[in-house]
């Protein structure tokens, strides 16, 4: 896994598993372009990379915006000169509620970073992959693009399409050297799986933690890095040709029934 001379873009990768790519890229060679909508988080991320003796720069981006998306393609090329790893990761959970009850507004806003904010990523990128010749792409699916969960029905939307774009993508640019794969992790220690546990008990959300983990096969959540190898492998020459596929990290939960609707369980 040998990035030497590559440049890397990772959407989301302020935090969790977008700043866990970037510094594994990084660690393997590659000069990093951070992006989050939170600048100061994409910066941390971008001095971490830099501390550790990487190339790196932040940029501050909402990637529901197609002239941000754009600005953030260029921010890359223009100290770069190119993109050969894009890792198409941005997203928000949105709130836990059933489909008879979810409000309209946030399912959109879900629907914006998580599907849209993917689109404008490639539609943006691919362009000029295609223009230098090659490139790699992995889009941030979820095990919620693989089956139902009660009480996420936008996030499950989301991570749906995100799948369908994947493999759309993947054969219109496949024999342009382009590979396009997604990545579906399960439920990873991050941020956002604590902030569904605190939704779905305030008072006690490590009591839901605890429920869920024991439910895994496993026994636990994934960690940043587990999901981040993947990225990495899948944008390495390791994965030739693979392409429009989706590669789960989830600690088995996929492999069995009772552990898919548990969080969302009340």
């Amino acid at each position: 896994m040998d990035f030497s001379g590559k440049v890397a873009l990772v959407t989301g990768g302020g935090n969790g598993i977008g700043r866990a790519a970037c510094v594994g890229f990084a660690r393997h060679g590659a000069k990093v372009v951070a992006v989050d909508r939170d600048g100061a988080a994409a910066e941390a991320t971008a001095g971490i990379v830099r501390q550790n003796g990487g190339e790196a720069l932040a940029v501050t981006a909402d990637v529901t915006k197609s002239a941000e998306v754009k600005a953030y393609v260029k921010a890359a090329l223009d100290k770069y000169g190119r993109i050969d790893c894009f890792f198409n990761n941005a997203g928000i959970e949105g709130k836990v509620a059933p489909v008879a009850e979810y409000d309209e507004a946030m399912f959109d806003a879900v629907i914006g970073v998580n599907v849209k904010g993917v689109f404008l990523g490639l539609r943006h990128v691919l362009p000029e992959m295609i223009r230098q010749g090659g490139g790699t792409v992995v889009n941030t699916a979820s095990v919620a693009g693989l089956v139902g969960t009660p009480g996420m029905p936008a996030y499950v939307a989301s991570k749906h399409a995100v799948i369908g774009l994947t493999k759309t993508a993947a054969g219109e640019v496949a024999r342009q050297g382009i590979r396009i794969n997604a990545v579906c992790p399960g439920p990873v220690d991050t941020r956002m799986i604590h902030a569904l546990e605190q939704q779905l008990s305030p008072d006690d959300p490590a009591a839901v933690g605890k429920r869920y983990q024991a439910a895994l096969p496993t026994g636990r959540y994934s960690t940043v890095e587990e999901i981040a190898n993947m990225v990495l492998f899948l944008c390495s020459d390791l994965a030739s040709n693979t392409t429009g596929g989706q590669f789960v990290v989830d600690g088995g939960r996929t492999s069995t029934g009772g552990a898919v609707t548990s969080l969302a369980t009340r």
